[in-house]
């Protein structure tokens, strides 16, 4: 999914995750029968989604069904480990020129698609070079920005053929790029896929509307999708380089719409895993297999900096920030979201620690915006009202129509009417998403209460939509230490990467440019014989995922 449309469809996730309602809590679950391995393995295990598939192209698929899908069965120069660690994927290893402007990978000959091709260097070029064409129409362009001429393909400026990007015999990829990418190998692990070129040509624009119609070089492979169908599986592919990690033979898919139906089908055995609403939540909390799956998400408000002259004020902002109890409002919405303390989500990773602990941790003296206090609160707006020469404010918070964000909304507006009585007033606006995000965009509100989701789970992806001028900066807030932060960040040199990226962090927090809430998270059922389950932070990677005899 490309950058800008999860920025706008992360703020449905809540109420998407709370479709499903809790029935029957009192029945016991009962085993499920699947045929057991001589190994003490499963052979297959029951998932389930929440909506119908869109596509297996990995340069069309728009959806996070459909990015899950591709996640499990197509493999890029590396892949995305155990918190977010990147490990090997095709290539084995990787070097790097002087100026960091050239980047050479590496790949394992065994490497094969599951019709018994060799994956080549050449299947990078063709499906990248694909992607970027703009005849492909591809959502996903933003993920190539920084390789060169990849932007000016896209726009028509450019042949294809100049994208930096080419082949060294069958086995050695080179990529050459505008500025300098540090993160570049988290990208080739969500994104950048490659394509058997002579299967893409063989199916031409019926390639990957059904699981026959595409080849797939990644753990598993899609069987059984008519490009219509609710039900599908992916099962182990036989030719993949590293097969004797993959236990399970099959996940058969389902895809689950209908209140209550995920449950109860989790209760009778018939699924392995259910996403719970917040009643179902609170019910379930604590008894055995109960997870938490934390999503790559901040929701935060955004105010408008260039229609609402008052927001440009940052006591005022930090008096709105600090007098919203975000435990309480969590409470409310479901404890299985965490309150927020930075922009970067929590799944995001620099250098194998976690950046959003670290940033909490590193910038602690402006933690205190992000906290609920009253008296610090009103402290703060009678400074604003002095300093913006008014005895009271007022302003419209937008969202979107659904429960979830009816019920956020409305606890806002009654925290802050609350806080500083006539001296504030806050309306609300609930609108469809689709005319929300046309406002959004347009730059047609006060405050909105939105989200992000990142592509890539780097600090870099969350804290460059707030640089000045940025098409997503909704709000158009401005502040030159923080650009100049975020670009010393894109730097080679671990050690002054993470100075600039904390301290971009900081900023932000310190002067409330958007006032985060919490991260965003979803409640699971999950057999509890269901081992080494990789999720980090969208969709979960069943590699190396088992499930033991009960």
């Amino acid at each position: 999914m490309s950058n800008f449309k999860k920025l706008l469809t992360a703020t449905v996730a809540v109420s998407g995750a709370g479709a499903f309602l809790l029935a029957a809590c009192s029945k016991t679950a009962t085993k499920s029968a699947k045929p057991v391995s001589s190994s003490g393995y499963e052979k297959s295990i029951n998932w389930m989604t929440t909506s119908e598939l869109e596509s297996l192209d990995p340069a069309k698929a728009d959806d996070t069904a459909s990015e899950e899908q591709i996640a499990n069965t197509y493999e890029g120069l590396y892949r995305l480990g155990e918190n977010s660690e990147t490990v090997p994927g095709v290539a084995t290893k990787s070097t790097t020129s002087k100026d960091s402007l050239t980047w050479t990978f590496y790949l394992r000959k065994d490497a094969k698609w599951s019709n018994g091709d060799p994956v080549t260097a050449e299947d990078f070029v063709y499906a990248w070079r694909r992607q970027v064409d703009p005849k492909t129409a591809s959502s996903q362009v933003n993920n190539y920005e920084g390789i060169k001429n990849a932007i000016k393909i896209s726009e028509g400026k450019k042949k294809p053929s100049s994208l930096g990007v080419k082949a060294e015999g069958k086995y050695k990829l080179v990529v050459t790029f505008e500025k300098k990418i540090p993160y570049f190998k988290v990208v080739t692990a969500i994104s950048l896929k490659p394509l058997d070129s002579k299967a893409v040509k063989k199916y031409g624009k019926r390639y990957g509307t059904k699981s026959a119609y595409a080849v797939y070089n990644g753990p598993f492979k899609s069987v059984g999708w008519t490009g219509s169908n609710l039900t599908w599986k992916l099962a182990k592919n036989p030719y993949y380089w590293d097969k004797k990690a993959v236990k399970l033979e099959t996940i058969n898919y389902s895809v689950q719409k209908t209140p209550s139906t995920d449950y109860n089908l989790y209760q009778t055995g018939k699924l392995d895993a259910a996403i719970l609403d917040t009643q179902a939540a609170k019910s379930m909390k604590g008894k055995k297999g109960y997870r938490v799956l934390t999503l790559g998400n901040t929701t935060y408000l955004c105010y408008n900096y260039k229609k609402k002259k008052i927001f440009r004020n940052a006591n005022l902002r930090r008096a709105i920030s600090m007098a919203i109890n975000r435990k309480q409002l969590l409470s409310t919405i479901g404890t299985y979201n965490t309150q927020a303390k930075t922009f970067s989500a929590t799944n995001v990773v620099l250098d194998g620690k976690n950046f959003a602990q670290e940033a909490e941790s590193a910038n602690s003296s402006v933690n205190k915006y992000v906290e609920y206090d009253l008296k610090s609160a009103r402290s703060y707006f009678k400074k604003a009202l002095k300093e913006l020469g008014v005895k009271k404010v007022s302003f419209t918070l937008m969202a979107d129509d659904d429960d979830s964000y009816k019920k956020q909304t409305e606890f806002i507006q009654s925290a802050l009417t609350e806080a500083f009585g006539g001296k504030m007033t806050v309306s609300v606006n609930n609108l469809p998403k689709t005319t929300r995000v046309s406002r959004q965009i347009a730059n047609n509100f006060d405050v909105v209460l939105g989200g992000l989701t990142s592509d890539f789970p780097d600090p870099y992806h969350f804290l460059a939509y707030m640089q000045s001028g940025q098409t997503y900066n909704f709000g158009k807030w401005s502040n030159k230490e923080y650009d100049k932060a975020v670009k010393a960040s894109l730097t080679m040199d671990k050690t002054k990467r993470r100075k600039a990226l904390l301290k971009a962090e900081k900023i932000l927090i310190d002067q409330e440019a958007i006032s985060p809430l919490y991260h965003m998270g979803q409640a699971w059922m999950i057999r509890p014989n269901i081992k080494n389950l990789v999720f980090n932070g969208e969709y979960p990677d069943f590699k190396t995922t088992y499930a033991v005899k009960d």
